[in-house]
């Protein structure tokens, strides 16, 4: 009888104690968090404050894209995704996935220059230098004019080539 008392008592403070943390990290701050929560939806929602230009775009390509993308847009180094091109390719057997070919927001291009470059030092651009980054590779890829610039009110508005070709998940309304 004792030994069964010992046994729940142990087993109820093993239940009320905070799991092992193995001595490694801490609770994230709100600030932490706020700080790492910049996902950008298809809607344009998560858009920051900003705004750029083609042509800021393409003199910032030229100094920090173009020696991993090419001048253009045209020839990335082995494993990387070309950037331009490909419209017309994805039903044939050797398709081209681009930004103009693939993509169906122009949003996520904006998402994902933000968080993954450049290359070398993901996450160091400014809001401006993304939104700027996003029209020039949205022009080399004519879906948007020179002269274009972009923010949090146009950007959602860019249509892309294959807008229609993803069929929404249900699983993922927001």
């Amino acid at each position: 009888m004792r030994c069964n008392i010992l046994l729940l008592a142990a087993l109820g403070l093993t239940a009320a104690a905070p799991p092992p943390s193995g001595g490694f990290g801490r609770p994230a701050t709100p600030a932490e968090i706020a700080a790492a929560d910049i996902d950008v939806r298809a809607d344009g929602a998560g858009l920051p404050p900003g705004h750029g230009s083609v042509a800021e775009g393409s003199a910032l390509f030229a100094s920090a894209c173009a020696a991993c993308h090419g001048d253009q847009g045209q020839k990335p180094l082995t494993g990387l995704l070309r950037l331009t091109g490909g419209r017309g390719t994805l039903a044939t057997a050797n398709p081209v996935q681009t930004v103009g070919s693939y993509w169906p927001y122009a949003t996520t291009l904006f998402d994902y220059i933000r968080r993954a470059m450049p290359f070398p030092a993901p996450g160091s651009l400014s809001d401006d230098q993304v939104y700027a980054l996003t029209a020039y590779v949205l022009r080399l890829n004519d879906i948007v004019p020179d002269g274009t610039e972009l923010d949090a009110a146009t950007l959602p508005k860019v249509r892309m080539p294959n807008r229609d070709g993803f069929v929404p998940n249900p699983d993922d309304a927001h």
